[in-house]
């Protein structure tokens, strides 16, 4: 008995995507600055983990069946049709997009926007009732948003201070992320039809497409550098990389991915020179140029321990002593500095090409650490996708789509709910080491 032919298969799953994502977003009640409700909030989370679902069914067919290259035009198509349609729509899952219109409307005034939370009265003759209003943190929060993320508002503001306008730019980087992964995947002899793991991803399409966050830009010159790095053009990709650092500054743990086979002068000094320039029209703030960043932490409990997912965990069994985050902290961070210099002085295995052992490195080292910081927001885990086109692996692919859960909190804490997400990323992890183990 022969198995389904992969383009009829990948037709069928992706119009069963589609239906379920046009489901999920008329669970939104117009106007509305969330889904509508608590009920309907569980509803839409329930509906896009379906969709989850038929993704990584989607996943395993382009991944077992080697599908054609006529399957790239129907997965691009559904990709753009979908983002097009979600373009459209108000954002409701999170309203950090208005911070990012606001930040460029303060730049375009010739305001340094490190300097001012939005409701400072200073900044009084910049309000409006279309983005202001709906700014968080307005009135405590200066912007958390580093360098490289303020131009980019900068310049899109300066085309169009909308939403809908900077929604636009994010998804145009996204289209260079994609044009990058499908030169990757022909440079690495893999089927350009693996990019449906970056383009259907669920969580991609709504943090993105819906929310506009700024994790699009971080995507778009992430794979610009992997691609600059993939030619070994190795000062453009530091270049690169640290411009994406400066939009969010997780994309640091994967540097040691590009200095692997001793390459790490020239991409060190090229990414040192855009960090200096980058922060440079921005030092009339002082310390301030890191904007909220230093007590974001704080709000998201990583100075108890609580937003930590082991460690909230296993506050439920005994009294944590009061040190417990700082110990958490540098046992990771002794860990990843060791993964790190593995990762940096280890030869490439034979056979492999080097652009799969290089996405294989970035999508190990940014699922490791964005698994041990666990933010509960849903849109850190969206980067994951991107090297999961080239070096595909299971549980970083269930860490760039399963994280839709955690659009709700059920509970209110940060372990059972959260384990939903973790708990079966770990089992994924320990298995595929399993088994590399036992062919070695």
């Amino acid at each position: 008995m022969t198995s389904p032919r992969p383009l009829p298969t990948l037709v069928l799953l992706g119009a069963g995507l589609a239906a379920l994502t046009l489901g999920a977003l008329a669970l939104h009640v117009p106007g509305a600055d969330t889904v509508g409700s608590p009920l309907r909030a569980n509803l839409f989370v329930g509906v896009v983990a379906v969709s989850v679902g038929v993704y990584l069914v989607a996943v395993r067919v382009v991944l077992r069946r080697d599908p054609p290259p006529a399957a790239l035009g129907p997965v691009l198509m559904l990709a753009v049709g979908l983002r097009l349609v979600l373009l459209l729509q108000p954002p409701f899952l999170s309203s950090d997009i208005y911070r990012y219109v606001w930040d460029g409307q303060v730049q375009a005034a010739g305001i340094n926007p490190y300097l001012h939370v939005p409701a400072d009265p200073a900044l009084a003759p910049l309000r409006d009732p279309a983005v202001f209003p709906h700014i968080n943190r307005a009135d405590y929060a200066r912007t958390i948003y580093p360098p490289a993320a303020q131009v980019f508002f900068a310049l899109v503001g300066r085309i169009s201070a909308s939403v809908t306008g900077m929604k636009a730019a994010m998804l145009l980087c996204e289209a260079v992320a994609v044009l990058c992964l499908l030169r990757l995947l022909a440079q690495a002899g893999l089927p350009r039809a693996r990019i449906l793991i970056y383009a259907w991803n669920p969580l991609v399409l709504w943090s993105f497409a819906l929310d506009g966050h700024v994790d699009a830009l971080a995507v778009g010159l992430l794979a610009l550098a992997l691609l600059a790095r993939a030619r070994h053009r190795d000062g453009l990709a530091g270049a690169i990389l640290a411009g994406a650092v400066l939009v969010k500054f997780l994309p640091v743990v994967v540097a040691p991915a590009f200095v692997r086979g001793g390459r790490l002068w020239r991409p060190a000094i090229a990414g040192l020179a855009v960090i200096a320039a980058l922060y440079a029209p921005y030092l009339s703030a002082g310390t301030g140029v890191l904007g909220f960043l230093p007590t974001y932490g704080t709000e998201e409990g990583f100075d108890t321990g609580q937003g930590f997912w082991l460690l909230a965990g296993l506050s439920h069994l005994v009294t944590l002593p009061g040190a417990s985050a700082r110990i958490y902290m540098l046992a990771v961070a002794a860990a990843f500095a060791a993964l790190s210099l593995r990762v940096a002085t280890r030869r490439a295995p034979e056979g492999v090409p080097d652009t799969v052992v290089l996405c294989r490195d970035v999508g190990l080292l940014a699922a490791l650490a964005t698994a041990a910081a666990n933010p509960h927001y849903a849109w850190y885990y969206a980067w994951l996708a991107l090297p999961a086109c080239v070096a595909p692996s299971p549980a970083v692919i269930w860490l760039s789509a399963a994280p839709v859960l955690f659009y709700v909190d059920p509970f209110n804490e940060r372990f059972v709910w959260p384990g939903l997400v973790f708990g079966p990323a770990a089992i994924l992890a320990v298995r595929a080491l399993a088994r590399r183990r036992k062919a070695a």
